[in-house]
């Protein structure tokens, strides 16, 4: 009677084991257990290592991304260098274009300088010899000399200023002395004795005038 006991405690426990396992695993659910199988496998993928090989393509996706902000700064920088060397370039082909427009201009400078005593002979030429009749055709081809130089040099920038009545300005204009004209207005020009000429924008010589007071 113990024995029958004891086997009947024996295949209660047997039976209460079998059903835990039947609770945990349903065969009918998963006939070929691929289940449990997973279940392991993701335990043990989760629980495993890094292989070699997975670590350098982990690694190699973090160098992938650092290769290329670097690769995105170097383009930026070298497009900053680019436009910079540009605009430089245009600036310094503006300047030479400047400078050789304005060596051209002034070029014949020192040339036209020294044609103006022969303006000034001209002009006292056709001032004092106004007062005698008898060198009217003389004065005619002197005018007329005048003018076509005053042309030829017009065609290189040189022109002639200075005029009775005009307001006196340093810049232009070098007072000799002083004289009473009433019919014009103070401190304006009241004779012209020797022509100013400019070049351009410059003043190549003032005009040497007399002013009235």
């Amino acid at each position: 009677m113990h024995r029958h006991k004891t086997e009947t405690k024996k295949q209660a426990h047997t039976e209460q084991g079998r059903d835990e396992l039947s609770d945990a695993f349903n065969p009918w659910d998963d006939p070929l257990g691929e289940g449990l199988l997973d279940a392991s496998r993701s335990e043990q993928t989760a629980d495993a290592p890094l292989t070699d090989a997975e670590a350098v393509e982990r690694a190699g996706d973090s160098s992938t991304d650092a290769t290329g902000d670097e690769a995105a700064r170097l383009r930026a920088e070298v497009e900053e260098i680019r436009l910079r060397s540009a605009a430089e370039m245009e600036n310094f082909k503006k300047r030479l274009k400047r400078e050789h427009d304005e060596q051209m201009r002034y070029a014949a400078e020192r040339v036209l300088g020294d044609l103006l005593p022969t303006l000034d002979n001209l002009d006292l030429a056709l001032q004092y010899g106004g007062r005698n009749e008898a060198c009217g055709d003389l004065l005619q081809g002197v005018s007329m000399t005048r003018k076509l130089l005053l042309e030829a040099v017009a065609g290189h920038g040189l022109v002639p200023f200075g005029r009775e009545g005009d307001v006196f300005t340093p810049e232009f204009y070098e007072a000799v002395g002083v004289e009473k004209r009433d019919e014009l207005e103070k401190g304006a020009v009241s004779r012209v004795l020797q022509s100013g000429y400019k070049l351009g924008d410059r003043v190549l010589r003032p005009a040497k005038v007399m002013i009235h007071q």
